[in-house]
C-alpha cells in the first residue's frame, strides 16, 4: 500500500468540487480505489475527470461508472488531436452522449509544446466546439502561448453562448478579462500557491469569486508545499487558503462559493 498525505478538514462541513483532475493517469495505478476512496472522508465532494486522450476518455468513462461522485469530461487535448479522424470523432460524440457526461475537454490550442501542426489543432478545436454547441455541454479550454489565437477562435465560435472554464488559467489580467466579460469561469489550481505565480495571484485578485472554480490538474502541478510531488484533489485546502488570503475572506466562503459555480456550470446536484 503506498502511503500518501491526508489532509484533515477542519475548517468547516462545506464540501470541495474538484473540477478538473486525471485520475486515468498511471501515476495513481499503485493506490488509485484507497485514493478515490479516501475523498468524501476528507471534504471532497465531486470530481469531474478529464479525458485527453481516447485511451484516457475510455478510462474516463471506466471511472464514471464505478464512482458515483465521479463525472466526466470527454475531449481531445491539442497535443494529442494529430491522432483525430472522422472515425474517431464519431467516436468521440457517442461517448459524450454518456449521462454523466458534463463537459467537452480538455479542449484548445497548445503553442508551448507544439507537437501538433498549429492548423491540426485549430480545425479540432473549432469541430469540438460545435460538438459542445450541439449536445449543449460547457466547455473546458485549454490554452497554452496561444492567447490571441484561443480568443478568436472563441469569439468565431460564440463560445460564450456555449460556456465553460478557462482551465489551469496562465494568463495576466487583461487576458482574464476578456473571459470574464464573457462568463467564462476561471480555473485555479496549485500555481497560485506559487512564489513565482504573481500573475495568477493578480488575477485572483481581480475576478470575482463568482467566476472562479478549484482544479488541481492532478498528478500534476501540486500546490506548496507539496510542489514537485504527485498531486491529488486531496490538496485543494491548500488551493483555497490561498485563494481566501488574496480575496481577504474566509475559507468557507470560498469554497462555498467555488462548489456553487462548478455545481451551476456541470449541472451537477444531489437529485442527480
Amino acid at each position: 500500500m503506498l502511503e500518501y498525505d491526508m489532509i484533515s478538514l477542519e475548517r468547516g462541513t462545506l464540501m470541495i468540487f474538484e473540477t478538473h483532475a486525471h485520475y486515468d493517469d498511471e501515476a495513481f495505478d499503485i493506490d488509485r480505489d484507497e485514493l478515490l476512496n479516501s475523498l468524501y472522508d476528507n471534504g471532497i465532494e465531486y470530481v469531474v475527470n478529464i479525458s485527453s486522450a481516447f485511451d484516457t476518455a475510455e478510462k474516463t468513462l471506466e471511472l464514471m461508472e464505478k464512482y458515483p461522485f465521479i463525472y466526466g469530461a470527454m475531449g481531445i487535448h491539442p497535443d494529442n488531436t494529430k491522432d483525430f479522424n472522422e472515425e474517431n470523432f464519431r467516436w468521440l460524440k457517442e461517448k459524450a452522449r454518456h449521462p454523466k457526461t458534463v463537459a467537452i475537454g480538455e479542449i484548445g490550442l497548445d503553442y508551448y509544446w507544439d507537437s501538433t501542426d498549429r492548423l491540426v489543432q485549430k480545425e479540432w478545436f473549432a469541430r469540438q466546439m460545435d460538438l459542445a454547441r450541439e449536445l449543449k455541454l460547457p466547455m473546458v479550454i485549454h490554452s497554452r502561448d496561444a492567447a490571441n489565437d484561443t480568443i478568436e477562435m472563441m469569439k468565431e465560435a460564440k463560445a460564450e453562448e456555449i460556456g465553460g472554464i478557462i482551465h489551469c488559467f496562465g494568463y495576466g489580467v487583461e487576458q482574464a478579462k476578456l473571459y470574464l466579460n464573457k462568463g467564462f469561469y476561471l480555473g485555479i489550481g496549485g500555481v497560485v500557491t506559487f512564489k513565482n505565480g504573481r500573475k495568477l495571484k493578480e488575477v485572483v485578485e481581480y475576478a470575482p469569486l463568482s467566476q472562479l472554480v478549484l482544479e488541481t490538474d492532478c498528478p500534476y502541478l501540486s500546490p506548496v508545499p507539496y510542489r514537485g510531488k504527485r498531486n491529488s484533489s486531496l490538496y485543494l485546502p491548500y488551493i483555497v487558503e490561498e485563494i481566501a488570503r488574496i480575496k481577504n475572506v474566509d475559507y468557507n466562503t470560498v469554497v462555498q462559493a467555488t462548489s456553487e459555480n462548478a455545481k451551476k456550470l456541470y449541472k451537477i446536484d444531489d437529485k442527480r
